[in-house]
């Protein structure tokens, strides 16, 4: 791991932090302008930066040991820069002007599997250039800049939850999130369980995969419905009206959301499971994000005594699966399950330890 002394040669002007996350209800529903159920994980982001006096930008990943240079009149060709370069153009349209900088970004939130990587990279970027430069960034405004940095430059139409979860969740409480009128409020997971996080071993990329095709088989649906967004229709069946694929993609959306308000008044961590793997049918069979690969961690999962529920976490196609377990078997449960994972031929790992597991436990 090099560091922004290692790299740069001096010491950082401000340093900016923010989380990866995981969804435990409500997938592809955000841009749709519904509910959602993220919180934040224990990994962080974190983003330093410095005036350096000339007349480039420098960005440093220690992650991918990769450095990007450029000026905001002519953006960076790597795509990791993209993001951080989007939050620069966002800040200095709210009248945060900082000339040039150094950039150095460290993180420890898994890359490429649905734990929202680059959300955790854009707060962090705003979070810093708020801390060098001041302005009026609240950490709501900060999650809005965020997330139009992601789909006017990284070129992926993301909805918000993503940026809200890193902005404004925790660690031990869920962040429930309308996204239409962004009221929230935390809510406590159901008593005696605990999340576990696992890596399918299959990485995805947004803006290569489906997503964006999702999204318009989504606006497709509102429209020949007669609705502003899929959040607004309430009766299911009124999904049967559409052609395939937008009634499935319909239903899912609607299905979904119900599922979020219902796990808000959970009042067993068993009725939040049941909600869990039934999200994760309708992601498999009506949305059809999932993958063989996803589809047997979630099964194995489902199976095992102490999980109460599972399913894919993120867009999918490819990624990880989130599972609410029994904490006095968790540790447990993630070895077998990957023990059965890897003898089925598949390479899967641990993402989110509980205290006291490794990766390589």
């Amino acid at each position: 791991m090099s560091s922004f002394e290692a790299v740069f040669g001096n010491m950082p002007e401000a340093v900016g932090q923010a989380p990866g996350r995981v969804n435990l209800l409500g997938e592809h529903t955000d841009y749709n302008d519904g509910y959602v159920l993220p919180i934040a994980i224990e990994q962080k982001t974190s983003v330093s930066m410095s005036s350096n006096g000339g007349s480039e930008y420098v960005l440093y990943s220690d992650v991918l040991d990769s450095m990007a240079r450029f000026t905001l009149a002519e953006p960076p060709a790597e795509h990791f820069a993209a993001y951080v370069y989007g939050c620069l153009m966002e800040a200095r349209a709210q009248g945060i002007e900082t000339g040039s900088l150094d950039i150095h970004v460290q993180s420890d939130v898994p890359m490429g599997v649905g734990l929202s990587s680059s959300a955790a990279l854009e707060v962090a970027t705003l979070r810093a250039l708020r801390a060098l430069a001041g302005g009026p960034l609240d950490d709501l405004r900060i999650a809005q800049l965020a997330q139009r940095a992601e789909i006017e430059y990284a070129g992926v139409r993301c909805g918000i939850m993503d940026q809200m979860a890193a902005s404004l969740a925790g660690t031990r409480e869920a962040l429930f999130l309308d996204t239409r009128t962004l009221e929230r409020r935390l809510i406590p997971l159901p008593s005696d369980s605990a999340v576990l996080v696992l890596d399918s071993g299959v990485a995805r990329t947004l803006a290569g995969s489906g997503y964006n095709q999702r999204r318009a088989e989504c606006e497709e649906a509102a429209r020949r419905l007669g609705v502003p967004s899929l959040r607004d229709v309430s009766d299911i069946s009124e999904t049967d009206s559409l052609p395939e694929p937008l009634r499935r993609r319909a239903r899912h959306v609607v299905s979904e959301n119900a599922r979020v308000l219902l796990a808000v008044n959970c009042t067993s961590a068993e009725e939040f499971g049941i909600l869990m793997n039934a999200s994760h049918a309708s992601l498999r069979d009506d949305y059809e994000v999932s993958t063989p690969e996803l589809d047997r961690l979630v099964a194995l999962l489902q199976a095992h005594p102490d999980v109460y529920g599972a399913r894919l976490t993120g867009a999918g196609f490819g990624g990880a699966c989130v599972a609410l377990c029994k904490p006095e078997g968790l540790q447990a449960a993630a070895r077998k399950v990957l023990d059965e994972y890897t003898a089925a031929g598949f390479s899967g790992r641990l993402l989110v330890p509980p205290p006291g597991m490794h990766d390589n436990a």
